[in-house]
């Protein structure tokens, strides 16, 4: 676990296997991987450990709102969570990397992408969606974050858990359920709420799909609630040459639900990714 300053905040963040590489290197990109809401980067746990432990070098932060990093209270948008990471990365030294993310995460990957092209081999975009917001949407997010500053954390952790967690994945998984339930009920209020202001005005990712030029692959649960596979479809269809792959027996978060399947599906595509060179 270490802490860093950059864009006038402390961030802390896990960094662990292999070191930094640089363009055009043939030795395999840091894997980068960006947490959902309201999550902070230990929901990557199992896959820092996994592909951590192969050499590769794998980064986890916490978003600014979120787990160690600095609160920001207000609004912050996707463009200011994928700079910030941007910052990280330039302080660690390093360049090319595999981006992957979930839900708000995946998001923030997808305007990553947008702003950083050039530093990006490969896309994981897990349980997330490309649209804008509809206007309802819009309303509840704001909504939702004048409660969470009004409320606290833990009746929306209890409320939303069963969506996050597929329900029999809550019986069958108590240990799965019971960390989800701490890091939403953990979660700070004002950067969770920061958080769900930024995403109510985020852009349409939609027509950036087709011009992504990097292998890509799309995770969703078979159970998601929040991202159903439509959505998912939607984006690998959209995507030149992406994979989609549909973990079953899971709902909003397969990485921690199903576990090796996810990583299986992910160790696939960092094959791909390390086949795969820029110009080719």
């Amino acid at each position: 676990m270490s802490k860093a300053s950059v864009n006038g905040i402390t961030v802390g963040y896990d960094d662990l296997g292999g070191s930094a590489v640089g363009a055009g290197s043939d030795v395999e990109p840091p894997l980068v991987l960006v947490h959902g809401h309201p999550f902070d980067r230990s929901m990557w746990r199992p896959q820092v450990q996994r592909f951590g432990r192969t050499g590769r070098r794998v980064l986890a932060a916490d978003l600014r709102g979120y787990g160690e990093s600095t609160v920001v209270p207000g609004k912050t948008s996707l463009s200011t969570f994928a700079e910030d990471l941007a910052a990280l990365l330039d302080l660690l030294g390093v360049a090319d990397i595999v981006l992957g993310g979930l839900s708000m995460g995946g998001q923030i990957v997808l305007e990553f992408y947008r702003l950083f092209p050039d530093r990006v081999r490969g896309l994981l975009l897990a349980d997330t969606f490309a649209q804008a917001e509809t206007g309802p949407g819009r309303q509840a997010r704001y909504d939702l974050a004048d409660r969470l500053v009004r409320e606290g954390m833990t009746g929306y952790a209890n409320e939303i858990l069963p969506k996050m967690v597929a329900p029999d994945n809550i019986r069958t998984l108590p240990a799965v359920a019971a960390q989800v339930w701490d890091m939403m009920a953990g979660a700070p209020a004002e950067g969770a709420a920061a958080a769900l202001r930024g995403r109510a005005e985020r852009p349409d990712y939609s027509a950036l799909l087709s011009a992504i030029a990097v292998p890509a692959l799309v995770v969703v649960g078979r159970e998601d609630e929040f991202t159903p596979v439509a959505d998912a479809e939607f984006m690998s269809e959209r995507i030149p040459g992406a994979e989609l792959a549909v973990i079953e027996g899971a709902g909003h978060l397969p990485n921690l639900e199903r576990e090796s399947a996810f990583n299986i599906v992910t160790a696939r595509f960092l094959e791909t990714v390390g086949a795969h060179r820029p110009g080719r």
